[in-house]
């Protein structure tokens, strides 16, 4: 079978697709890119479908050695990159060689790498996607969800394709900032809460805990109350900002669970999801109203800006 041996799996490195949409109902999760942001550009650079399965690489460490000729793409977390030892730049595409072997050093700023391979990664498809989830034990290359293991072989197809691309500056996300500012959209439940806890939970700055993962960002910082009224159980959307009973908020992210109880004060605003996916725990974070309306704007903005 052709494609990259795994040397070295790095610290956590898991192959994601799009993410496996439709499933709430039965209770399964869309995992997905983290990042969605550094995903596509890593499968654009490629010429890849937006679907492609990619690597998604947190923090750093994984070597991979290639018996095939294809291109690569690296984008994300500022990470070195050496291919044979030679060091090359990220956000554009590498040519690489039967024999080459692939090196991502461990980030300084930012935390999650995506690399893209030319055809994407070809990996089984469960319930339509190949999105590793390590808590539903879904997707990736072992039956059980697992993160890449040394040995594993990442099956791709060859491409004699050698055509240059590079992602310019301006659309490269910048991690500078002691304090992220997340931007978010109010919700419905917001009546849950009063005028005071509203102020408190804007005017605060939250620190990510230790645990956080995947699955959702806990924050520690200032307890917002709520009125504690019973509530059934419904649908959580990415993003979701619930409040549990003690009160410190939790940011529900790709690998959340498809329910939940708890009053929610609205949810991130999805251009800033791709943020959170660069900031590990420890980092601070304080949060900004905007309405739906402000969102769609800025979404289009964006669209256009790229096209």
């Amino acid at each position: 079978m052709s494609g990259f041996t795994v040397v070295n799996p790095g610290m956590f490195s898991l192959i994601q697709d799009a993410g496996r949409h439709g499933f709430h109902n039965i209770g399964i999760t869309t995992g997905g890119p983290f990042d969605d942001y550094s995903f596509n550009w890593a499968n654009r650079l490629c010429d890849n479908l937006e679907s492609a399965a990619c690597l998604e690489i947190l923090v750093g460490g994984l070597v991979l050695e290639s018996n095939i000729s294809t291109q690569i793409a690296i984008t994300g977390a500022d990470v070195p990159i050496k291919i044979n030892d030679k060091s090359v730049d990220g956000w554009s595409t590498q040519n690489i060689s039967a024999g080459d072997q692939i090196s991502i050093g461990y980030a300084s700023a930012g935390c999650r790498s995506y690399l893209a391979v030319a055809g994407g990664i070809q990996c089984p498809l469960i319930f339509g996607s190949a999105s590793t989830v390590k808590r539903e034990k879904l997707g990736g290359l072992h039956k059980n969800g697992q993160a890449l293991m040394q040995g594993d072989l990442l099956p791709c197809n060859a491409s004699q394709v050698k055509i240059t691309r590079s992602v310019a500056e301006q659309y490269r996300p910048q991690f500078d900032g002691d304090v992220a500012e997340i931007r978010m959209v109010l919700g419905y439940q917001q009546s849950q809460f009063d005028a005071s806890q509203l102020d408190r939970f804007f005017t605060a700055v939250y620190t990510i805990s230790q645990q956080s993962d995947r699955m959702g960002y806990r924050l520690e910082g200032p307890a917002i109350n709520y009125s504690h009224n019973e509530m059934l159980s419904e649908g959580i959307c990415l993003g979701a900002i619930q409040i549990p009973a003690d009160g410190q908020p939790i940011i529900l992210l790709c690998d959340r669970q498809t329910i939940g109880g708890y009053p929610k004060i609205g949810s991130v605003f999805s251009q800033d999801i791709a943020k959170l996916a660069q900031l590990m725990p420890g980092r601070k974070i304080r949060f900004k109203a905007i309405d739906i309306e402000q969102a769609q704007i800025i979404l289009r903005q964006s669209a256009q800006s790229i096209i």
